[in-house]
């Protein structure tokens, strides 16, 4: 007699995730011969700095192939310090830095560390895929405070105070933002740190991944930066995934109270114990090294978004907000619902509308009700000026073929 199959309560709870079932999806049409473009996956089309892969070189020929301490290097951890205080005029000890399996893990980890059953998270949606998994997977309660294209994808002050209860453990704060690219300029985070401050039982989660992916029209700020007093309540997320195109390397890491950093490091102590090594040895060479490439690839980027922006506001039924940072776009669909394809098929939900994309224009994105925030979707512009102007032109024929 086999095994009868079981899984968790606390595995059942979650999802798996949206973006990477696109990628799947593509990955698989594009094996079978098919002319797909693929704009789902979050990735920056830029290579690894020749310098990061020297570093991981070196390190392998000088034996930096054992374990290291659960929770990073001393040699990453000092750098790390360094780069929160140049960037973000920001002032940990190294007991306040965690380093981790890529920025989730660094999520996740805080997240399993310190919320119990009933414990409230705020959301702003559109939010990336993940956050509201890693609440139900601990037993939390997801609270979601939605932003249209009309706000340009970003919470009021008076919204995120309605939503505060004492039930309120975290509010997670993404900007630049997966998926919208919307970023809060910094007087919009004195009002919401203003908020915080009224509510001293909160803490706030500032995911700052897309820190170095914004636009001349656009300068970054992090909470903590702007409310310093705020700061023992403020876990301050980033890793080198996005700027230093090192996805695969899996480096996450964060700065906030030492109390905090300490329960990371137990948690990670019973999972994934330390980063590999080499990765580590890379990021300290990311952060450590010449950083101007990073402008560099911003101006590629932004020329990319202004093409795309315009591109797909010219498509009927939609309606494209230029965004400040990341490398996405979001654009309300809501003039497509309604309509029907050249078959017939009826477009009621943006997920029908991703699916007409892909089996009629042959582009992937993902739909906007894997971010919480529908009819959208989003489209990631980390790929070439002219496999991105294909793609928009795919995407204004099939729109102007729905009636």
């Amino acid at each position: 007699m086999s095994l009868k199959p079981h899984t968790s309560a606390s595995l059942n709870r979650i999802q798996p995730s949206a973006t990477l079932a696109m990628t799947a999806r593509v990955t698989k049409l594009k094996a079978e011969g098919v002319d797909v473009i693929g704009l789902s996956a979050g990735e920056p089309d830029f290579d690894t700095p020749d310098f990061v892969k020297d570093a991981m070189i070196e390190a392998i020929r000088a034996g930096q192939t054992k374990y290291t301490l659960v929770d990073g290097t001393v040699a990453l951890k000092e750098a790390i310090r360094a780069k929160f205080k140049r960037d973000n005029g920001l002032d940990y000890a190294l007991d306040q830095i965690t380093v981790n399996v890529g920025g989730k893990h660094t999520l996740f980890n805080a997240l399993v560390a310190t919320v119990d059953a009933g414990d409230e998270v705020i959301i702003p949606a559109p939010y990336w895929v993940s956050y509201p998994d890693i609440v139900e997977f601990c037993g939390g309660k997801p609270v979601f405070v939605a932003a249209s294209a009309a706000q340009n994808y970003k919470i009021t002050p008076e919204q995120l105070d309605a939503a505060i209860t004492p039930a309120t453990r975290w509010i997670i704060f993404n900007s630049p933002s997966n998926p919208s690219g919307a970023a809060y300029a910094p007087e919009e985070l004195d009002a919401i740190g203003e908020v915080v401050r009224k509510h001293p039982h909160v803490m706030v989660m500032c995911d700052d991944m897309y820190e170095h992916v914004w636009y001349a029209d656009f300068k970054f700020s992090t909470l903590a930066e702007r409310c310093p007093d705020l700061t023992d309540r403020i876990l301050t997320v980033n890793g080198c995934s996005k700027a230093y195109s090192m996805t695969g390397l899996r480096i996450g890491f964060a700065g906030g109270p030492a109390w905090l950093i300490k329960a990371i490091g137990k948690l990670q102590s019973q999972s994934t114990s330390n980063p590999c090594s080499i990765a580590q040895a890379a990021a300290t060479a990311a952060l450590t090294g010449p950083q101007q490439f990073l402008e560099e690839r911003n101006a590629a980027f932004k020329k990319r978004r202004d093409m795309v922006v315009a591109m797909l506001n010219d498509a009927p039924g939609l309606n494209c907000p230029v965004p400040d940072g990341a490398f996405y776009v979001y654009p309300d669909a809501s003039g497509c619902m309604g309509k029907k394809t050249p078959e017939g098929k009826l477009i009621e939900t943006d997920e029908d509308l991703i699916d007409y994309f892909l089996d009629s224009a042959r582009v992937a994105a993902v739909p906007g009700t894997a971010f919480g925030l529908a009819p959208a979707f989003r489209i990631s512009y980390a790929t070439s000026e002219a496999v991105l102007k294909e793609a928009c032109l795919r995407i204004q024929k099939a729109c102007a073929a729905l009636v």
